[in-house]
């Protein structure tokens, strides 16, 4: 009996660990199969099922780095997997600009969208799951006062363009007025890094260990775990081995985000979808596989974890993104400015106030939660029917 159980038990934890490329895989032979024969939908359809399926592998070997690295590092390096999938996944729509508008504000769309489901989607379930396991979670309270000031600051900055665009003379300065944005924020990056990696590392750990992780300790569980583990094969490679594996699935998402982008833009047009509605459908695509870390961290009480990434990845979102789609505008062989429209702005500085409201003590609970979901749920119901 053990004989044959063993084989059967080493095949579902083979394919519990690597389903994710395998269905990639198969996802992406699907789109470019159904991209050839001209069904659009079924293409969209499979290669956002890729990107997402590739994307989650992207997160797990960035969850393997965070680990080894750790804070602050381990958030940059989750932000930064996650945020390079968001990057190319736009650029993909940018290339797309030169057949028409709806593109370029598919693009911007996507620029807000991806904070607004960090903050409120990622950040609400993570809050609400952690809730209910422990009624309250802990975290330190100069992350999240740092990171609601540096998104309040970078926020007014896009609004410079937007209201330039309403000024007599402005909109013929629209596009520099743009480029110098783009450039500030780059610079705004780099003193925030500093921050982070030298002088106020301590503003981003946390204050507590885990509840979690002191009980598995207290059992002497945490060597099995590592034992668990190492049967993974990215958790054996080097740090260089899976960095340079997550460029290689960057590098594939990028092939399939063309296919995405190409036939989904042609959709878009056809059925007169809105821009709004489009992006928030690519933020979801490009956010979903870090919100399974940060649901796993909830319930392991790392909240801290959550708010670093949630808040760290629309840090990065705006300041680092904007700078490279602006510099990548021309390569696209279009004009990008960041003329935002008030749905876009007003929403990212409400989330921006909420985010603020619910985090400035260091506790979390599930109606904080509850409240960003609903947030969410009220500004998608804005961008299905705003045109």
């Amino acid at each position: 009996m053990s004989g044959t159980s063993e084989p059967s038990s080493d095949l579902q934890d083979f394919l519990g660990n690597y389903w994710d490329i395998f269905a990639g895989s198969i996802f992406a032979i699907l789109a470019y199969t159904l991209h050839l024969g001209g069904f659009a939908y079924l293409t969209v359809l499979f290669a956002g099922l890729s990107i997402a399926s590739f994307s989650f592998t992207v997160s797990e070997i960035a969850e393997i780095l965070a680990e080894r690295l750790q804070e602050p590092y381990s958030s940059f390096v989750l932000t930064f997997s996650a945020v390079a999938v968001e990057i190319v996944l736009l650029f993909m729509i940018l290339l797309e600009g030169s057949h028409g508008e709806h593109a370029l504000e598919t693009v911007k769309s996507g620029i807000i969208s991806a904070v607004i489901v960090d903050m409120n989607v990622l950040l609400g379930i993570a809050v609400f799951v952690g809730g209910l396991r422990f009624k309250e979670q802990e975290h330190n309270e100069d992350t999240s006062s740092t990171y609601t000031t540096i998104l309040l600051v970078a926020s007014v900055a896009l609004l410079v363009p937007s209201v330039l665009s309403y000024s007599p003379t402005g909109s013929n300065n629209l596009l520099i007025a743009s480029y110098i944005i783009a450039f500030l924020l780059g610079l705004y990056y780099l003193s925030i890094f500093i921050f982070q990696t030298r002088t106020h590392m301590h503003f981003f750990k946390a204050t507590a260990r885990s509840r979690i992780f002191r009980l598995r300790r207290k059992r002497g569980q945490s060597g099995e775990d590592e034992e668990e583990e190492d049967n993974y094969i990215f958790e054996r490679l080097s740090i260089k081995a899976n960095l340079i594996i997550i460029f290689i699935l960057i590098f594939i998402i990028g092939v399939i985000a063309e296919i995405f982008a190409n036939d989904g833009m042609q959709i878009a047009n056809e059925h007169g979808i809105s821009a709004a509605l489009a992006g928030l459908v690519i933020a979801i695509i490009s956010v979903s596989p870090e919100l399974f870390t940060a649901i796993k961290a909830a319930k392991a009480d790392q909240i801290q974890r959550v708010v670093n990434i949630a808040m760290g990845a629309s840090t990065v979102s705006i300041l680092l993104t904007v700078p490279i789609l602006m510099m990548l505008s021309p390569l696209a062989d279009v004009q990008l400015t960041l003329d935002f429209n008030s749905l876009q702005i007003g929403a990212l500085i409400l989330t921006v106030i909420l985010a603020w409201k619910t985090t400035d003590n260091g506790e979390t609970n599930y109606v904080e939660g509850i409240s960003h979901l609903m947030f969410f749920f009220a500004f998608a119901v804005i961008a299905a029917f705003y045109h």
